[in-house]
């Protein structure tokens, strides 16, 4: 039990920071599209990611030269260009959480997702290197990535849902311009911090 509250804690720790993953799952929340197949795909990489780095995974990809570097470029190209694309939103202005408003495609938001995942650096030294790490100090590893995987459960799930709770600000475009500025300024540092760090 003491190794499961252990990864819980850590993997929460982890997860809280505003990123561009989490930014994403909120606007699907706002927007009310799709949540539980973007909840579910957030929360099945993470328990993916972490059963890979407290199985070894981690030591892979801190001996294979490139690897780090490579994804890296990747997540600044795709952060780049999603930053981009919000402050434009932000910038046109006009949008705004409506009864009724037709959702975006499934496969659109599927495909997003699986990008903020997967080709973000961070997730693999955070969750895979770090997770992966830490897990060794613990003689049931596997219940401290059990307690791991149920934080960012947990935290997903919150996440999506929980943004309902918002709909009725983000009714008006003022709130929904904000957000996307948020968004986009959001993506751009990260983006930044990777090409930089």
């Amino acid at each position: 039990m003491q190794s499961a509250i252990a990864g819980f804690a850590l993997g929460l720790s982890l997860i809280l920071a505003i990123g561009s993953q989490n930014a994403f799952v909120l606007r699907q929340g706002l927007r009310r599209e799709h949540v539980g197949t973007v909840v579910a795909i957030c929360a099945l990489s993470d328990a993916a990611l972490i059963a890979a780095g407290v199985s070894g995974f981690g030591a892979l990809t801190r001996s294979v030269p490139g690897l780090e570097w490579a994804m890296r470029l990747l997540g600044v190209a795709f952060l780049g260009w999603y930053g981009a694309r919000t402050l434009g939103a932000a910038w046109r202005g006009g949008d705004r959480l409506e009864a009724g408003a037709a959702a975006g495609s499934r496969r659109a938001a599927v495909l997003t997702c699986l990008a903020f995942t997967w080709l973000n650096p961070h997730v693999y030294l955070d969750t895979v290197v770090l997770l992966g790490a830490v897990s060794s100090q613990y003689a049931d590893r596997t219940w401290f990535a059990l307690g791991a995987m149920s934080a960012s459960l947990c935290f997903f799930t919150a996440l999506g849902y929980g943004a309902r709770a918002l709909a009725p600000l983000f009714a008006r475009p003022g709130a929904w311009r904000a957000l996307d500025l948020l968004v986009g300024l959001t993506m751009w540092a990260i983006a930044a911090k990777l090409l930089l760090g």
